[in-house]
């Protein structure tokens, strides 16, 4: 039985949770990348929001159909966008243009960002309880997402890709080989640098991070892993030596490192090859989306 506390932390739908596909316009959109929304039957009270990012040749219906967040956004009350990709070529997202590496600068990342922004509007969501997470090329746009707008999102989770700005280019959604084969490393100062060229002006709170990657993985080079480690613990200001180590952790053959205070959570995948699994239960407590009541984890300095 639900007590009168939990109770008046939920707010009621009319029609049965489904995934929408919102055609209306919802702020600027320079790629038209195109928006799906699961909006659970019970919301909790300002509820979170998730950004779940499919990879190539995926689709946001793929990304809904093949993960576990709607079942436990049904349960927990909080909403996911899920963005599809415009990129007919081979819908991966664009992680290389100046434009989407910029803040405010277009790109698909200003997109879901408008999308992000129309979802707080409509349904009362916590501003500082917005989350991003995604696979293979989803990956990568979470980590471009983080580095171009660290004032939108609290935290991000990263399933085999590579560093902000590994593969920036000239243009729209461009392959880089040198990027993806690991031949792109940068010192931690060099790094920062690069995720502070995005938003020169922000001196805030930076979104925490978690990184996972395959040893084996065949597209993305692990390499990229440990680049990944060099570049967020050097935007944090925080030691590249983990204060923790665990080994099989959180299924046999992982091992978890974490460094600072936390900002970053590191999970090398021993063996695994570029189909990473998801650890949706790993992400949801990173991000504390089981949190409805009270002291949930949220940008520093809210009151939301």
């Amino acid at each position: 039985m639900f007590s009168l506390t939990a109770l008046l932390c939920f707010i009621s739908l009319a029609s049965a949770a489904s995934l929408q596909f919102i055609s209306h316009p919802i702020g600027p959109n320079p790629r038209n990348v195109s928006f799906y929304i699961y909006v659970p039957e019970t919301l909790a009270l300002q509820p979170p929001i998730l950004v779940f990012l499919h990879g190539c040749h995926g689709s946001a219906q793929d990304a809904f159909a093949n993960s576990k967040y709607s079942s436990l956004a049904s349960r927990y009350g909080f909403i996911i966008i899920y963005p599809d990709s415009p990129n007919p070529a081979d819908k991966c997202w664009d992680v290389s243009s100046p434009e989407t590496l910029t803040h405010n600068g277009g790109g698909d990342s200003q997109g879901i960002v408008s999308m992000v922004q129309h979802t707080l509007g409509k349904y009362g969501a916590d501003p500082s309880r917005v989350f991003v997470s995604g696979i293979s090329s989803g990956a990568m746009l979470t980590n471009v997402l983080i580095g171009s707008y660290p004032d939108v999102f609290a935290a991000g989770a990263a399933f085999a890709g590579v560093p902000f700005g590994c593969f920036a280019g000239t243009g729209y959604a461009e392959w880089s080989d040198a990027c993806a084969t690991g031949r792109i490393t940068h010192s931690g100062q060099e790094w920062a640098a690069i995720v502070k060229r995005a938003y020169p002006s922000y001196s805030s709170y930076r979104p925490k991070m978690q990184v996972y990657h395959g040893t084996a993985d065949e597209v993305l080079n692990y390499t990229n892993f440990g680049e990944e480690i060099r570049e967020w613990t050097s935007v944090y200001g925080i030691s590249k030596t983990p204060v923790s180590t665990c080994l099989d952790t959180p299924i046999m053959g992982w091992t978890r490192t974490v460094y600072g205070k936390g900002e970053l959570e590191a999970y090398s995948a021993a063996n695994v090859t570029h189909d990473i699994p998801n650890q949706e239960d790993v992400v949801m407590k990173f991000f504390d989306l089981t949190c409805m009541i009270g002291g949930c984890f949220r940008r520093p300095g809210s009151t939301g």
